[in-house]
């Protein structure tokens, strides 16, 4: 099963990364437009992104300031049951993040999008992290 695998470096505090990528309010600056959800392990989340995209997930894995991981239960058919996370380590003046987005049944022309789109996406989590600035969400992914 072919996975997408990110390596950046962000100039923020793990416990900093940590709340950006797991509490609902900080997904939306970056990656959703409304997103619910309890940040803890076994919490479950609405990742929604306009009609008719309104999409589920389980944290299937969660260790505060260290990594975060949701199973995708409702969503696109190629991605039900794929797992998107985050594995945070701290770094001389920031934190290395090693985001995948992992078992994808192909390496298929969705894939290959959504690959792009998460680099697109994670260079937002980056910029809101390190600066604030969030892009409207119907601008995200027309850069």
């Amino acid at each position: 099963m072919p996975d997408i695998l990110h390596d950046f470096f962000i100039r923020g505090t793990p416990d900093r990364v940590f709340a950006a990528i797991s509490v609902p309010a900080e997904v939306n600056k970056w990656w959703s437009l409304e997103c619910t959800g309890r940040p803890e392990a076994g919490g479950e989340y609405r990742l929604y992104f306009g009609e008719p995209w309104d999409w589920r997930a389980h944290v299937s894995r969660y260790e505060r300031d260290c990594a975060f991981e949701w199973e995708m239960t409702v969503a696109m058919d190629d991605w039900v049951g794929t797992r998107v996370g985050f594995e945070l380590e701290p770094a001389h003046g920031g934190t290395k993040v090693r985001f995948y987005h992992r078992d994808w049944a192909e390496a298929s022309e969705h894939y290959r999008i959504s690959s792009y789109c998460w680099a697109m996406l994670l260079r937002l989590l980056k910029v809101y992290v390190e600066t604030g600035a969030v892009m409207p969400h119907a601008e995200r992914l027309q850069l």
